[in-house]
């Protein structure tokens, strides 16, 4: 199979939607595809660049399109990003010859209608949407858009017509899956729709004790229980809450955040408003130093703004699992990360403004070694590579 996956970023990038490319890419070139990768050459994070390609036995033919050294610290650097990758992905399809399947990811949102491009061009070309965001569904519920208005009928309209050229569309959970089956694939031409989660390489993950990361020497951690959230703070998460929990710990519990995000700044302002000393703030750390940062905690935070149902999945639970990791997660019902607790028993779903069940939550998984037990076992089962992949062999395999 010629088989070509469009995405922003790709390993080694830190970006989440890299590293499932990159695995994706990587096991299909294993299986005797010939596959390749169309990408961007600037980083997830603002002046990192991460452009070294996979080593030479992947057989993954990587094509780097120009893009600025943005970031995602502000709307207009996110969308001059979008716009050049978009731009540069799209000489790079009119020019490659006819492909089998299509794999079009959603980093930048709308990254599919270069997808069906090709197939314009190539008609038994076969497309399939691996959505991670919904756009502009998720910009309308944040009020980046207002619904109803031209723009976003536009861009409604824009998602039917692409439904009706696309054979299948992975979503990452059901909510999500429910919202774009019913916006916009109520016509004859409806594709395939299932729900395949992200994962983390087993790999990464072996069984077996880690030891823990290094700083954690400069925190002072004692007897407290370590709560950790390793990853973005996007508008997609909230915080009121989980910071009125750890006012009530106190120094029962260290609230260790790592990673950045458009909520970064805002989270820290409201830390030092609250006067709340039991939260630290640490930049990103290189992807290989995340399972020692999660060796060194008892607990992992998950967040979820109940307007993000449906339109964003949490990429954090997967690499919490893989650690053993029991979650506390603090959102809507029916995510990705409910499923999982609910399906699994990895932990704690609660909602937005229980404060009491995060503190109960907190302090009864600090030590629970069958949450952490029940946390491996999932992912082993459920949300590692040599479990979703064959989800994703059996999608390509039925594509016609």
């Amino acid at each position: 199979m010629r088989l070509t996956i469009l995405n922003q970023f790709y390993a080694p990038d830190i970006s989440p939607t890299a590293q499932l490319a990159a695995s994706l890419a990587e096991h299909r070139a294993a299986r005797g595809d010939q596959v390749t990768i169309v990408t961007g050459r600037a980083g997830y994070l603002e002046g990192l660049s991460r452009t070294r390609e996979p080593d030479v036995e992947t057989r993954v033919q990587v094509r780097r399109v120009w893009t600025p050294h943005l970031g995602k610290s502000s709307r207009l650097r996110r969308l001059l990003g979008y716009a050049s990758f978009s731009v540069g992905c799209a000489v790079r399809m009119v020019r490659l010859p006819r492909q089998d399947v299509v794999i079009a990811m959603t980093t930048p949102p709308f990254l599919i209608l270069i997808a069906v491009l090709h197939r314009l061009l190539h008609r038994r070309a076969r497309i399939v949407l691996w959505s991670m965001d919904c756009y502009p569904d998720a910009a309308e519920r944040f009020g980046e858009l207002t619904p109803g208005r031209p723009v976003s009928r536009l861009l409604h309209g824009l998602n039917r017509w692409t439904f009706r050229r696309v054979e299948s569309v992975v979503g990452l959970d059901g909510a999500m899956v429910d919202l774009l089956a019913s916006q916009y694939a109520d016509g004859p031409d409806r594709p395939r729709f299932e729900v395949i989660p992200n994962w983390e390489r087993m790999a990464s993950f072996p069984p077996g004790a880690v030891a823990p990361w290094s700083g954690y020497d400069d925190l002072d951690v004692g007897d407290r229980t370590v709560v950790l959230y390793l990853g973005n703070t996007g508008v997609g998460h909230r915080f009121d809450t989980v910071l009125d929990a750890a006012g009530r710990l106190g120094d029962e519990a260290l609230f260790v955040f790592m990673g950045g995000g458009a909520r970064w700044d805002d989270l820290q302002t409201a830390a030092r408003q609250r006067r709340l000393t039991n939260l630290v703030f640490h930049p990103y750390v290189a992807k290989e130093d995340t399972p020692a940062v999660m060796a060194g905690a008892h607990v992992a935070l998950i967040t979820l703004d109940q307007r993000a149902l449906g339109v964003m999945s949490p990429s954090k639970l997967h690499a919490n699992l893989a650690a053993g990791l029991p979650v506390a997660y603090v959102g809507p019902e029916g995510s990705n990360v409910d499923e999982a607790i609910k399906q699994h028993g990895v932990g704690r779903s609660l909602r937005e403004g229980d404060v009491d069940g995060v503190v109960s939550a907190i302090r009864d998984l600090h030590d629970d070694r069958e949450a952490s037990r029940r946390a491996r076992a999932a992912f082993e089962a459920a949300y590692s590579d040599q479990a979703a992949l064959p989800q994703l062999d059996r999608l390509l395999e039925r594509v016609p």
